[in-house]
């Protein structure tokens, strides 16, 4: 008797695929439960892709500073001393913390020079300088020290000799004034200017200013606009 033959390679692979089809058919409870986890990340994945493309431009904006060049890190400048670029050099000496040659912005006053040289020093007297007058370019601020005499204020721009170009004139004295200088004064003509000369030739000159209403043609008003402008 023969023996049967050999299973083809095709019968093989039938048999193989019949024992693995019901396992393919019916995913065991491990298999569903991995696919869902697997597919309830996606989900989150992708509504999280979502939303940082729709809420990704909101938020904290950045600070971009502003162009151009930097500010300057020296002493605060007053509100008159905005920087336009003019320039000013001061010499500051004296009772401050360190004397030298300074250069500010133009319309800066004493106090700005005074910080930018550190400060007054501890023997300085303060009451000394005007921390409020403009500064000019090239001029030398000495601050005193206490028991010096304060420094005389330098001369305005302009000055000529040792005067100031629109300063006020120096007050007239009545009692050695000549006519000339008699008619400088307000409302004074030759007239008034001679009457005045003959009261004081008459009455030994003038004590006080007041004396001037006893001469003829000064009344009050006259006498309101002279007050300011002489001297016994």
């Amino acid at each position: 008797m023969e023996p049967p033959p050999a299973p083809s390679i095709e019968q093989e692979q039938t048999a193989a695929l019949s024992a693995l089809a019901p396992s393919a058919r019916a995913p065991t409870p491990r298999i569903r439960l991995g696919v869902g986890a697997a597919i309830v990340l996606f989900i989150i994945a992708l509504l999280a892709a979502v939303a940082i493309t729709a809420f990704g431009g909101s938020g904290v904006d950045e600070t971009v500073p502003p162009s151009g060049p930097e500010h300057s890190t020296g002493p605060p400048a007053t509100p008159d001393a905005a920087d336009d670029g003019v320039r000013i050099y001061v010499h500051v000496l004296g009772a401050v913390g360190n004397g030298g040659l300074y250069e500010l912005a133009d319309g800066s006053r004493v106090i700005d020079v005074i910080a930018a040289a550190g400060g007054f020093s501890d023997d300085a007297d303060p009451a000394g300088v005007n921390l409020a007058r403009p500064l000019t370019d090239g001029e030398q601020l000495r601050v005193p020290r206490i028991g010096e005499a304060p420094a005389a204020p330098p001369p305005q721009a302009g000055a000529a000799g040792t005067g100031a170009v629109g300063a006020p004139p120096a007050p007239v004295s009545l009692n050695s004034a000549t006519l000339a200088e008699l008619e400088t004064l307000p409302r004074i003509g030759p007239a008034l200017a001679q009457r005045i000369l003959d009261w004081r030739e008459a009455n030994g000159g003038f004590a006080t200013i007041e004396d001037l209403r006893n001469v003829t043609g000064i009344g009050q008003k006259t006498f309101d606009g002279l007050k300011d402008h002489v001297t016994p």
